[in-house]
């Protein structure tokens, strides 16, 4: 007797667990079933947040398409608009699940949430603000071609984390905008003309305005050069190891492809120029000192055939 009691006593310890668990389970599934039409309302609400989403997508779409604000600028707008109505659908929706849920509430959990979100997401946040306050700028442009941190190339797309720089040997490379926006950027095409300078030698028995008119006069005469409003300027500059070397200073388009293109032209052209003129662009010269005193090749040759002679 004594022995089946014990068994009982077993039987009923190792079941309690379960039946606590059948029993929550069961509470859950009538709370579920009693949320139903709740969970119901809620579901019309997060569609109708979609199509409200998209409509107010449309709208601003075609009321932005009127102004003159650049593409990525129109693309963030449409994004907040899209998050903003997103977070109000889903306040709403959980309110009517939750009924003892609070706007308030909700509002203060996101805060809390926001901090430690913040924290662990905090290079993408960054990221994110630097991107909204490039796109706000209208300095870089899509199409710009900029430097920053020995990176060099064309701006090819502005997003709201990161931009799109295709450098010009075509290779795509993609900048995380706190980079941009931390380190100081040059804008090569903020204006539609460059200048470019070269470095040119002439001989020191030429005269020194001969050679500068020369040299002014092949530069403003190539097509490349823009020089109505903006002079050629040629200085001479410095005394050189073999030669008067004057700076050539002039404006061309700002494009890398217009740099190559007129100092490809200029040069060629002060090379004819002078060359016509009969001015010489003097090559290094080395003079050699030996140690030892060193027989020309004319008279190495007398000596070895007076040497056969005398034999």
């Amino acid at each position: 007797m004594q022995t089946r009691y014990l068994f009982v006593a077993i039987r009923n310890c190792a079941l309690e667990p379960i039946n606590i668990l059948i029993t929550q389970l069961n509470d859950i599934l009538r709370a579920s079933i009693a949320l139903l039409p709740q969970i119901a309302v809620a579901l019309v609400v997060l569609i109708l947040t979609f199509v409200i989403g998209k409509l107010a997508h449309l709208v601003l779409r075609k009321s932005l398409h009127r102004t003159k604000l650049r593409q990525s600028l129109k693309d963030l707008f449409s994004l907040l608009l899209t998050i903003l109505v997103w977070v109000l659908g889903i306040m709403v929706a959980a309110v009517i699940v939750f009924p003892n849920l609070t706007p308030a509430s909700i509002i203060a959990g996101l805060g809390i949430g926001s901090v430690a979100i913040g924290f662990a997401f905090k290079d993408i946040f960054e990221n994110f603000l630097a991107g909204i306050i490039i796109l706000f700028r209208r300095d870089m442009r899509i199409g710009d071609h900029i430097e920053c941190e020995d990176i060099e190339g064309k701006v090819a797309h502005i997003a709201v984390r990161e931009s799109h720089i295709r450098q010009t040997d075509g290779q795509l490379v993609i900048v995380p905008n706190s980079i941009l926006f931390k380190n100081p950027v040059t804008i090569r095409t903020d204006r539609d003309i460059r200048r470019v300078t070269v470095i040119c030698g002439v001989a020191y028995d030429v005269n020194v305005d001969d050679a500068r008119e020369v040299i002014s006069t092949a530069v403003e005469g190539c097509a490349t050069v823009q020089s109505q409003d903006q002079p050629v300027q040629v200085f001479a500059q410095e005394f050189g190891a073999s030669s008067i070397n004057f700076e050539v200073t002039w404006w061309t388009g700002s494009q890398p492809v217009d740099l190559r293109k007129s100092r490809d032209q200029v040069v060629s052209a002060v090379k004819c120029a002078l060359d016509d003129a009969g001015i010489e662009i003097p090559f290094p010269y080395r003079t050699l000192t030996f140690k030892e005193p060193l027989a020309l090749a004319g008279q190495a040759q007398g000596t070895e055939q007076s040497n056969e002679a005398v034999d």
